[in-house]
């Protein structure tokens, strides 16, 4: 114990490390605990690893003498349980759009629904080449049609900035759009 508050203070100064060696005392857990809440290593090995940095970034406002353990693992939790709903998000968004598809009374041929599909999964990839902040205040303000006050109230971030963010933001896709996509800039103009 405390072999492990002095490679805490030691982090806390800065010593890199120490933390190194924090990390390497708690990797094996953290990925457990993950793992447990995501059911997917891979997500698991991201969850954990988001923690770690979550946590060296928050070390000096952890108060020495208390368990690190139970600090550590409060924020693995957080990771893994952001993980675990960022999955039901994009699950729910994927079912949202086939289920429009299902019900657009205007009854499409087999292949113009095969061609909405396949837009849409190109529209899809090209988001993916956004930033992961881009990509969430593409999905939440267009794939979940939030209004841009619910964007801010979820980001936990002013009206102004999103707005500037998503101005930037399309700016962005439109060139990725346009460069690597350019059958679907009817698409995006639409917005």
């Amino acid at each position: 114990m405390d072999d492990e508050r002095d490679l805490i203070a030691r982090a806390q100064r800065g010593d890199a490390q120490a933390y190194e060696s924090l990390v390497r005392q708690h990797e094996q857990l953290a990925f457990r605990a993950a793992y447990l809440i995501t059911h997917d290593a891979a997500e698991a090995a991201d969850a954990a690893q988001d923690a770690f940095l979550r946590a060296y970034r928050a070390l000096n406002s952890f108060k020495l003498g208390q368990p690190f353990r139970p600090w550590l693992l409060r924020i693995v939790t957080n990771q893994a349980l952001n993980r675990v709903k960022a999955a039901q998000r994009r699950t729910r968004m994927s079912e949202r759009y086939a289920h429009e598809l299902e019900m657009n009374p205007r009854d499409p041929s087999p292949d113009q629904t095969l061609a909405e599909k396949e837009a849409h999964a190109r529209l899809l990839d090209a988001v993916t080449r956004l930033s992961a902040d881009e990509q969430a205040l593409v999905s939440l303000r267009y794939f979940l049609e939030l209004p841009e006050s619910e964007v801010a109230e979820t980001l936990g971030v002013p009206l102004g900035t999103i707005k500037s963010r998503l101005h930037r933001t399309l700016a962005r896709l439109r060139e990725i759009i346009q460069r690597e996509f350019p059958d679907l800039e009817p698409v995006i103009s639409e917005q």
